[in-house]
């Protein structure tokens, strides 16, 4: 297998990951929107109650009594949130699946931002979880400058 296959297949890797993402943030955005003009609190109880979690958990609890919280004006916010992000994940993801050289750059340079952000996480509450996704944050990036740096063939 050429080193050219090998790159391309941990491009495509990512590229499905940010594509899964994208569209994952999509739908959180779309049911930001559907939940305007509800007790957001209310509804997730319903959906609590109907998935047969426990309401007295200490994290449904926590969950339930910061959604008593949320308003049209929060909702409107964490849409266009997730809307922007999401297009940014999916932009990522078209530009690396089509093998993009500007995707490679936009998701390096995405990828590095993110880092101060993490260490600043961590700064404030140390758990195993940030700790991993800081460390799959950095393989990316070294795996994103390995594959800028390498040479490629030119076309023809």
């Amino acid at each position: 297998m050429s080193s050219q296959a090998s790159g391309s297949r941990g491009l495509l890797f990512i590229a499905a990951f940010k594509l899964a993402k994208g569209l994952l943030l999509l739908a959180v955005g779309v049911g930001a929107l559907r939940l305007l003009h509800q007790d957001v609190a209310v509804t997730a109880t319903h959906w609590i109650n109907a998935l047969r979690v426990d309401p007295g958990n200490f994290f449904i609890h926590h969950l339930l009594a910061r959604l008593a919280n949320v308003d049209d004006q929060k909702l409107k916010e964490v849409s266009f949130g997730t809307f922007f992000y999401a297009a940014l994940s999916l932009t990522e993801g078209i530009g690396l699946a089509f093998r993009k050289r500007w995707a490679e750059y936009f998701t390096t340079i995405l990828t590095a931002s993110f880092i101060p952000l993490e260490l600043w996480e961590i700064h404030r509450r140390l758990t195993e979880a940030k700790i991993l996704i800081l460390a799959i944050n950095i393989a990316v990036l070294a795996y994103l400058i390995w594959e800028l740096r390498r040479p490629r063939p030119h076309p023809h």
